[in-house]
């Protein structure tokens, strides 16, 4: 199971770098999207090393809260993150009829 875990984070992190990669913000846009859940894929693979939720009381090893609390937190910035970039597409859309980075240049004035 972790090998294939260890895949699957491996195509998300190469389909994302991919995306970025491009000169068009909405893909840029999806892949940073992509990027932000690969990460947090990869946190929860890693800090996972319990087999019961983190109650006092119950036995086994429990998983590590901190980890859960750290990809909450992620999650809610990485929304944010994506938000402020689509505003920014939109605007460049808007503003210059394409969605190609190089039309960033060109607003510079």
């Amino acid at each position: 199971m972790v090998s294939f875990l260890a895949l699957v984070i491996g195509i998300l992190f190469g389909v994302a770098v991919w995306a970025i990669r491009h000169g068009n913000t909405l893909r840029i846009v999806i892949g940073l999207s992509i990027l932000s859940n690969t990460v947090n894929l990869m946190l929860i693979a890693v800090g996972f090393k319990g087999e019961i939720a983190p109650i006092i009381g119950l036995e086994g090893a429990p998983a590590d809260p901190l980890v859960q609390a750290l990809i909450l937190t992620a999650i809610v910035i990485g929304f944010g993150v994506t938000a402020f970039a689509l505003v920014l597409s939109y605007a460049l859309i808007k503003e210059e009829g394409s969605t190609e980075v190089d039309a960033f240049r060109r607003l510079r004035g």
